[in-house]
C-alpha cells in the first residue's frame, strides 16, 4: 500500500492517473460483489479491502491538490465536468431538440443530472452516444459509473433510467422503481390491467415534477392560451396534479360502470392529460419520454377497438405531420418558435376522436412556419 500511496501522490502523473481510475473501478467491483454475495467466506476480509481502497483514494494529498486546484482556476472552470458542461452546450445537435438553453447547474452532482435528464428528450441513439460520452469525460477527472444509488420514480415496472457517479464526483441516478410504486397511495386492487398504468403514470409524474424545473402543462382546461412553467408557477403545478388526480379517479370509476363509450371518453381525457406535462421544445417523438408518453396513447387505442368491438362506431387519430394537413381536426393549438421542422406538428396534446359520427378535435402544438 506504500507504494501505491506514494505514486498516486505524484503531481501531472499519468501513470497516478491510471492507477486512480483502475482504483476507482476495482471499489466499485468489489462494493457490487459484496453486496451481491453477503454470506462469502471473503466478505469480512472484502470490507477492510474497500476501507484500505477508501483510505487511498481520499488520502490528504489528493484533497489539498484538488484546493490548490480550486485556488488557481477561475471560479467559472471550477466544475471538475466542465469539459463536458462545454461540450453540452454547444453541440448543435442537441440545440435542435433542447432549444438555446444553457445548462444552469453550479455543482458537478446537478450538472450530471441536470444533462442526464436533458437527453430524456432527445432521440434515443443520440441519448445514448452522448451518455458515453459523458461517463468518457467524467471517467477522465476520476468519476466513474455507480447504480448503487438512484433517485426512485414509482412506476409499474424497474427500469435503471441513467447511473449515477462516484470517485472524484458524487451524482444521484434515476430509475423507475415498482417497489416505490407499491408503497404509494395511489395503486389500483390488481397489479396488472389498463389502470395499473394509469396510476404508474400519476405517481411517476408527481415524483418527476419534484425534481424537474424544466417541466410545463398545456391542459386546455387550466390555461388554454399558452404553456406554463410549473417550476415558476407553483399554483398552476398543484391544479395540473389535482386535474391529473380527478381524471384518473374518472377513469376509475367509467371503468366500473362497465360502458364502452364512458370509458373511452374518460381515457380520452386522461391521455391528454398525461401528453399535456411537456418540456419547451416538446420531447421528440422517439425520445426516452416521448416512448414513455406513448404507452399511455397505445392502451387509449386498445379501448377504442373495444368499444368497436362491443357495435360502436369509434375512430380516433393522433395528430401528426405537416400542421396545415391537420388543422381541421384540431382546435385551440398552441405555437412555439423553437424545437422541430418548421410547420410541422412537435406533439399531440389530444388526440382526434369521431364517436358515432360526433366529432371531438385534437389539440397540439405546432412550430410555426417563419
Amino acid at each position: 500500500m506504500q507504494h501505491l500511496r506514494q505514486l498516486l501522490e505524484i503531481e501531472n502523473s499519468e501513470l497516478a492517473k491510471l492507477l486512480r481510475f483502475s482504483l476507482y473501478g476495482l471499489e466499485a467491483t468489489l462494493d457490487k460483489a459484496r453486496t451481491e454475495l453477503p454470506l462469502d467466506p471473503g466478505a469480512k476480509v472484502c470490507d477492510e479491502v474497500l476501507q484500505e481502497l477508501q483510505s487511498l483514494l481520499q488520502s490528504k494529498e489528493n484533497s489539498s491538490f484538488e484546493d490548490r486546484e480550486d485556488e488557481i482556476l477561475p471560479p467559472s472552470d471550477k466544475l471538475k465536468l466542465s469539459r463536458l458542461q462545454d461540450a453540452f452546450d454547444f453541440d448543435p445537435e442537441l440545440t435542435h431538440y433542447l432549444g438555446n438553453s444553457p445548462l444552469q447547474s453550479h455543482t458537478d452532482s446537478d450538472l450530471w443530472n441536470e444533462i442526464q435528464r436533458k437527453l430524456l428528450r432527445v432521440p434515443e441513439e443520440l441519448a445514448e452516444s452522448w451518455r458515453q460520452r459523458a461517463l468518457d469525460l467524467a471517467q477522465k477527472v476520476g468519476a466513474i459509473e455507480d447504480n448503487s444509488d438512484l433517485y426512485q420514480l414509482p412506476f409499474i415496472r424497474d427500469e435503471i433510467i441513467y447511473p449515477g457517479l462516484k470517485g472524484t464526483v458524487k451524482a444521484k441516478g434515476l430509475c423507475l422503481s415498482k417497489q416505490a410504486f407499491l408503497k404509494s397511495e395511489i395503486t389500483p386492487n390488481n397489479e396488472s390491467g389498463d389502470l395499473y398504468l394509469l396510476a404508474g403514470f400519476l405517481n411517476l409524474y408527481i415524483k418527476f415534477i419534484d425534481i424537474e424545473p424544466d417541466l410545463y402543462h398545456a391542459l386546455k382546461s387550466l390555461f388554454g392560451f399558452d404553456v406554463i412553467s410549473l417550476h415558476s408557477k407553483p399554483e398552476q403545478r398543484s391544479q395540473y396534479i389535482e386535474a391529473l388526480s380527478d381524471r384518473f379517479l374518472r377513469t376509475q370509476k367509467a371503468e366500473e360502470s362497465g360502458d364502452p363509450l364512458s370509458t373511452l371518453r374518460a381515457w380520452i381525457d386522461m391521455d391528454e392529460a398525461i401528453h399535456s406535462l411537456v418540456f419547451v421544445p416538446p420531447a421528440e417523438r422517439y425520445s426516452w419520454w416521448g416512448k414513455l408518453q406513448q404507452e399511455s396513447r397505445r392502451i387509449l387505442k386498445k379501448i377504442a377497438d373495444r368499444a368497436n368491438d362491443a357495435g360502436y362506431d369509434v375512430r380516433i387519430r393522433q395528430l401528426s405531420g405537416l400542421y396545415a394537413d391537420i388543422c381541421a381536426l384540431s382546435k385551440d393549438d398552441l405555437q412555439l418558435d423553437c424545437g422541430g421542422v418548421p410547420g410541422e406538428v412537435l406533439t399531440c396534446l389530444r388526440v382526434y376522436a369521431r364517436i358515432n359520427q360526433e366529432e371531438s378535435p385534437g389539440r397540439v402544438i405546432f412550430r410555426s412556419s417563419r
